[in-house]
C-alpha cells in the first residue's frame, strides 16, 4: 500500500508496559489518548525452590521487540503510519534486579523478582546491625521499611551467592538495574553504548535512593555494601533519555519512563493531592498523592516517589499499600489447582454462587506485605465444610483481593484524615464485573473504573509525549481528555461488610507466624537430619526386627515341640 494512502491520525506515542505476568506494547493517539492497537505476550515465571520467584531478564527483552513489531505490523494493517510514533515510553514491574555484563550485554543471573522470599535471612542478618532490630530504621529516609520486597536485599543476596556476578564486580563489568534499566540500555544499543539509567519513581524502590535529595545514598550503599559504580544514573520521568537502534522504531526516543504503580497514577491523571487509585495486577497496589511533600505512614504504608515529570519539574510523593498477590491468586487456582482452564472462568464460578459461605482465603505466599509487613505468614483457606466446592473458593478468592484492598483504604484514611469517598481502579482484573461489585460492597463506596483501563501504559505514554524536546502530549488539566468511567455502587449494608471484614481480620491472624529463614544447615528435611530423631526411629526399627526374630523362633520352637510328640 502507498504511504500516501495511509491513515493520518496525528502525533502518536508508544508504550512499553513489562508486568510480572506479560509484556505489551501499546500505542496511543497524543491528542485524544485513544488506544489504536496492542500486542501481549505471557511471561513465563521460575519457582526453582520454595519462596523463590525469577525471570529470565533475555525472555523479557525478547518479548518487548516481540510486541513492538507485532503492534506496528496490526498498525500498518489498519493503514495507520508507523512513521508518526514520536515516543516511546516505558513502565515495569518494579524492584525486580538484574545484573548484566555490560561487555557481553549477557545477564550474569535469572531477574530476582519482587515478590521472591529467598532473602528473608539476608534481611534477618541486616537487622542484625541496625539498633533494636528496627525495621524502619530507613524509613525516613527511603520511605520503606527493610524487607524482602525491595531492590537492594536482591542485589546483596546476588552478591553474596552468585561468584559470575561478584567476578563482574571486581572486573568492572557489572550492571545493575530494575527491569526499566535493563530495558532501556538493551533497547537504546546495549553493549554498543546502550544508556544505563533508571528514573526517580524506580529508583525510590532500591532502599538506596535518598527520596529528599534524589540521589544514590552512599551511607545505604555502604550498609548493604553494594558498588556505587554499577548503579544507573537517576533520571527524571519524562525525558530523553536515548534512541531505538534496532526494529521498526528505530530511531525513536525512549521519552518516558515510570514504575508501574506510578504509571497508573498518572495514566488515571491523579495529579491532586488527595487522589488515590488502586491497580489490580499481579499485586494490588493502592497509591494516594500527596504533592510534594512526603508523608510518612504510621499505619504500615510506604512513601514512595509518585512521579518528577521533567528534568526541571518537582516531584511529588506518594503514600502506597502494597499487596503481594491479587491477580496471581486467580493464577495460582488456574495453575497450580486446575479449579479453571482460563482467568476469565473465576468470575463465572463466583457468580454461581454469590456467596463463599464462610471460607476465607488468605493469599500470603509471599508473606503479607501492606500493612503487616510480616514475612512470617503463608497462605490459609480457613472456614471449610463438607459444603464447601470450587465456586466458594473462587468467591473466596476475590474477596481476599477486596479486603486487602480495605486494609489498605482503611490505613490511608487514618494517614491522610480524610477518607476517600471512592475509589478510582484500574488494571487488568478490574474486567471482573464480580470482583468490583465486591470491591464496592466491602469498602462502602463506589468504585469507578475508567472505559479504557490501560492506565499503566497511557501514563508512561503521557510522560513520553510530554517530555522536552517531544512536546506532542499537554499535561496542563485543562487539556487533559475527559475520561468515561463505569461506577458500582455498595449493594449491601454496612453491617453486613463490616461482619464479613471482621472475620477475614481473624483469619489473617491465623496466617502469621508459619515460617522461619532457620533451616537445616545442610537443606536436609528428613527426619534423619535431627541425630536423636534418628538414633530414635532407628533403634526402635532393630527393636521390632528383633521382636519379630524372636516372635518366629518361638513359633519354630512349639512347631518342634509338638511335632516331638
Amino acid at each position: 500500500m502507498a504511504a500516501s494512502d495511509r491513515m493520518v491520525l496525528g502525533p502518536l506515542v508508544g508504550s512499553i508496559d513489562q508486568g510480572t505476568s506479560s509484556t505489551r506494547f501499546l500505542v496511543f493517539n497524543a491528542k485524544t489518548a485513544e488506544l489504536l492497537s496492542h500486542h501481549q505476550v505471557e511471561i513465563q515465571q521460575k519457582f526453582p525452590k520454595e519462596g523463590w520467584v525469577e525471570q529470565d531478564p533475555k525472555e523479557i527483552l525478547k518479548s518487548v521487540h516481540e510486541c513492538v513489531e507485532r503492534t506496528c505490523e496490526k498498525l500498518q494493517q489498519l493503514n495507520i503510519d508507523i512513521t508518526n510514533i514520536k515516543a516511546i515510553g516505558v513502565s515495569n514491574q518494579r524492584e525486580t534486579t538484574v545484573v548484566w555484563d555490560k561487555t557481553t550485554g549477557e545477564p550474569l543471573y535469572n531477574a530476582i523478582v519482587w515478590l521472591d522470599l529467598r532473602t528473608q535471612s539476608t534481611v534477618e542478618r541486616l537487622l542484625k546491625r541496625i539498633p533494636g532490630k528496627n525495621k524502619a530504621y530507613f524509613k525516613f529516609r527511603t520511605g520503606l521499611p527493610l524487607s524482602t520486597y525491595f531492590s537492594a536485599v536482591k542485589l546483596r543476596w546476588l552478591l553474596d551467592n552468585v561468584e559470575e556476578i561478584r567476578q563482574a564486580v571486581d572486573d568492572g563489568r557489572a550492571m545493575f538495574g530494575t527491569i526499566d534499566s535493563w530495558l532501556i540500555w538493551s533497547l537504546t544499543g546495549g553493549k554498543n553504548g546502550g544508556v544505563h539509567c533508571t528514573d526517580v519513581t524506580n529508583a525510590s524502590r532500591t532502599m538506596l535512593f535518598n527520596i529528599h535529595s534524589l540521589e544514590w545514598d552512599p551511607e545505604l550503599c555502604q550498609f548493604f555494601d553494594i558498588p556505587m559504580e554499577i548503579l544507573p544514573k537517576v533520571r527524571s520521568s519524562s525525558e530523553i533519555y536515548g534512541l531505538m537502534k534496532s526494529g521498526a522504531l528505530t530511531g525513536v526516543p525512549i521519552s518516558g519512563c515510570l514504575g508501574d504503580q506510578s504509571a497508573a497514577l498518572v495514566g488515571q491523571m491523579c495529579f491532586q493531592d488527595g487522589q488515590a487509585k488502586n491497580t489490580y495486577g499481579t499485586g494490588c497496589f493502592l497509591l494516594c498523592n500527596t504533592g510534594q511533600k512526603s508523608v510518612f505512614s504510621e499505619h504500615g504504608l510506604l512513601t514512595t516517589i509518585a512521579y518528577k515529570l521533567g528534568r526541571d519539574k518537582p516531584v511529588c510523593y506518594a503514600l502506597e499499600g502494597s499487596v503481594a498477590i491479587a491477580g496471581a491468586v486467580v493464577r495460582w487456582l488456574r495453575d497450580n489447582l486446575g479449579i479453571v482452564k482460563t482467568s476469565q472462568e473465576i468470575e463465572k464460578l463466583a457468580a454461581e454462587v454469590g456467596t463463599s459461605y464462610g471460607c476465607y482465603f488468605v493469599p500470603a505466599f509471599s508473606g503479607l506485605y501492606a500493612p503487616y509487613w510480616e514475612p512470617s505468614a503463608r497462605g490459609i483457606i480457613c472456614g471449610l465444610t463438607q459444603f464447601t466446592n470450587k465456586n466458594h473458593i473462587a468467591f473466596a478468592a476475590l474477596e481476599a483481593v477486596c479486603f486487602q484492598t480495605r486494609e489498605i483504604l482503611d490505613a490511608i484514611n487514618k494517614d491522610c484524615g480524610i477518607p476517600l469517598n471512592q475509589l478510582q481502579v484500574d488494571g487488568g482484573m478490574t474486567n471482573n464485573k464480580v470482583l468490583m461489585q465486591l470491591q464496592s460492597d466491602i469498602l462502602c463506596i463506589p468504585v469507578v473504573k475508567p472505559s479504557m483501563p490501560e492506565t499503566t501504559a497511557l501514563g508512561a505514554a503521557m510522560a513520553a509525549g510530554a517530555a522536552e524536546g517531544v512536546g506532542i502530549w499537554s499535561l496542563n488539566p485543562g487539556d487533559l481528555t475527559a475520561v468515561t468511567c463505569e461506577r458500582f455502587e455498595p449493594q449491601i449494608n454496612p453491617e453486613e461488610s463490616e461482619f464479613r471484614y471482621a472475620r477475614w481480620k481473624k483469619a489473617v491472624m491465623k496466617s502469621m507466624g508459619w515460617e522461619t529463614s532457620e533451616a537445616p544447615s545442610n537443606g536436609d528435611t528428613s527426619i534423619f537430619s535431627s541425630l536423636p530423631l534418628g538414633f530414635f526411629i532407628m533403634s526402635s526399627m532393630i527393636m521390632l526386627i528383633g521382636a519379630k526374630y524372636v516372635s518366629v523362633i518361638s513359633v519354630v520352637g512349639l512347631r518342634n515341640e509338638s511335632t516331638e510328640d
